[in-house]
């Protein structure tokens, strides 16, 4: 189970946008990074081009880019403060018998994520 989700709301704890926060759009499990709303944004030049009704495209853009998974902690709900996650256990009672769910828990105030 992944600590960071997609739609999570996150605070860059280093780099260049190191205090900013912002809500998770994309996560790349496989490289560790994800792309979060707002922040790692740089410029991308991209090559003119038209479409179908002849209006023209391209330019330079600004565009989101990928930030490692290190670099971020998950927000809690409660104080609006970074914080680490942790798992708590459930009985849940579903098609008449019980499975135990993982659930993610903010370590510093018991909030569920």
């Amino acid at each position: 189970m992944a600590k960071i989700k997609k739609g999570d709301n996150v605070q860059v704890i280093s780099g260049r946008d190191k205090g900013k926060q912002g809500r998770v759009l994309v996560v790349f499990p496989e490289q560790d990074r994800i792309i979060v709303e707002g922040v790692q944004r740089v410029t991308k030049h991209v090559k003119a081009g038209q479409t179908q009704r002849g209006t023209k495209t391209g330019g330079i853009e600004t565009v989101e880019a990928p930030i490692h998974i290190s670099n971020v902690m998950v927000v809690d709900p409660k104080t609006k403060k970074p914080t680490r996650v942790g798992y708590r256990e459930e009985q849940v009672k579903r098609d008449g018998r019980v499975k135990t769910q993982r659930v993610r828990v903010a370590k510093g105030s018991g909030e569920d994520l």
